[in-house]
């Protein structure tokens, strides 16, 4: 499972697809203080990336990918 969600932390690993989106959205809106690890994520479905701007959990750690880090407006964190 590319997402593992440890009571108020999602930290996404790998590559993200759609069938994630669903199981995000209902962790999202269930959670009161979310927060999102993305440091292991090399791909994210677009799906999942509009699931994380319209919610706006907070960042703990950002994708090394540094298009998907502008993206998503967190400095990248790999070269």
């Amino acid at each position: 499972m590319p997402i593992r969600y440890d009571a108020d932390l999602a930290r996404f690993e790998d590559a993200c697809t759609v069938e994630d989106a669903l199981p995000l959205a209902e962790w999202l809106e269930a959670t009161a203080a979310p927060r999102v690890d993305l440091s292991a994520c090399t791909d994210l479905h677009t799906a999942l990336l509009q699931l994380l701007l319209a919610a706006r959990p907070t960042m703990t750690a950002g994708p090394e990918d540094a298009f998907l880090a502008r993206v998503i407006s967190l400095p990248a964190t790999g070269p």
